[in-house]
């Protein structure tokens, strides 16, 4: 594995090295990425670096024990494992994260010529709305920040700014939250949700 690394040339090795980094940091590496400047989805490069690279990367992760997954049908390298440790997500992106896994396989049960889906923020709210999961309306300050977080694990692109934050922004749902999540689990994770809403409002807290 040494070797491997240690025969690629210095700019090669300098992009591999930047590659784990990013898989480590994100869990996942998107083929192809919104850009909002263009207007267009971008060939993500790092994508295909990595998928030249594959075994190599496999082999240094697994010394980690974590497995480097590839979905090329979804466009998506991910990694997964108990060593894997994200960031711990505020209640709100964890219902974010179930509501848009569900409008996720809505859209694509619907369109099969895709991989991405579209969505407004009024949307999200409004299904969270209809599972009792959003008790309160959520401050701008909480909503920008789940979404920033969503960003930054390539779950979902804003294709407005964030500073809009109205029910009218829309946000690209990517394929990672199909990895996230299962169908099945969604729903097993919203009826617990949902079960413990209904205690509380029992129990009058």
């Amino acid at each position: 594995m040494i070797n491997y690394y240690e025969e690629l040339p210095q700019e090669e090795q300098r992009k591999v090295t930047e590659v784990i980094g990013q898989l480590y940091r994100q869990t996942f590496l998107l083929e192809r990425r919104y850009d909002r400047k263009t207007k267009r989805y971008q060939l993500n490069r790092d994508y295909y670096e990595c998928g030249r690279h594959l075994e190599f990367i496999r082999a240094y992760f697994a010394i980690m024990d974590i497995e480097v997954m590839e979905n090329s049908q979804m466009g998506v390298i991910y990694i997964r494992g108990e060593q894997v440790l994200g960031e711990k997500l505020p209640k709100l992106a964890t219902f974010y994260i179930l509501i848009l896994k569900l409008i996720y396989d809505e859209q694509m049960s619907a369109v099969s010529t895709s991989v991405n889906a579209v969505v407004s923020l009024g949307e999200i709210h409004e299904k969270l709305g209809s599972y009792r999961l959003l008790p309160r309306q959520p401050s701008v300050t909480e909503i920008r920040r789940c979404l920033g977080l969503l960003k930054r694990y390539q779950l979902i692109e804003p294709l407005d700014s964030l500073e809009e934050t109205d029910g009218q922004s829309r946000l690209i749902i990517y394929p990672t939250v199909n990895v996230v999540l299962m169908g099945d689990d969604v729903r097993a994770l919203i009826e617990t949700y949902t079960e413990g809403e209904e205690e509380d409002d029992e129990s009058g807290v």
